[in-house]
């Protein structure tokens, strides 16, 4: 089962429309998800550290308390801090945006969008499109004339649908 630490999550919560932190799909809002609640209630799991059986909904008090879990715990941390990380910086994030008028950032694609149109439609100001600039084509440094109307023109649909982003733009319009 995925988790989320609370900072991961309230980003995802950030935009007008929330989105899941995996898939990037809209969250409804307040919706409890009762199947998958009635799911952690009666899905039995082990304690890895004191090989305890319990069901999922009691595992996060249970680990709070045991001290062999929390060795288990730290064991994996040393472990993983003993290995070089991966540059995560040689990925570039295609999947939130900041706004390029203010100070809002985490935008899904469709959000960016419906944030700009609302607050940003008069503003003439030429801005570099963050949707853009995160593709293997973009320039970071170009600045649209009439960012409003290339929104609307170019982002209708998310590029992750369409685009092999490992292919050359000319192998990609070729198809």
């Amino acid at each position: 089962m995925q988790g989320f630490c609370t900072p991961c999550l309230q980003e995802c919560l950030k935009p007008k429309k929330p989105v899941c932190g995996v898939c990037r799909s809209t969250l409804s809002a307040g919706t409890r998800a009762l199947d998958l609640e009635k799911q952690i209630e009666t899905t039995e799991t082990t304690c890895n550290g004191c090989n305890k059986k319990m069901f999922l909904s009691k595992m996060r008090s249970h680990a709070a308390s045991c001290s062999k879990y929390q060795n288990y715990i730290m064991e994996g941390v040393k472990a993983v801090t003993k290995e070089p990380l991966h540059n995560t910086r040689s990925f570039p994030n295609r999947f939130t945006f900041p706004c390029p008028y203010c100070s809002e950032k985490n935008f899904d694609q469709e959000g960016l969008v419906e944030h700009c149109k609302a607050l940003h439609s008069m503003d003439a100001k030429q801005v570099v499109c963050p949707i853009c600039a995160s593709m293997p084509w973009g320039d970071p440094n170009y600045r649209s004339a009439n960012f409003m109307e290339h929104l609307q023109r170019r982002h209708r649909f998310s590029y992750d649908t369409f685009v092999d982003y490992d292919a050359d733009e000319d192998d990609m319009m070729a198809q």
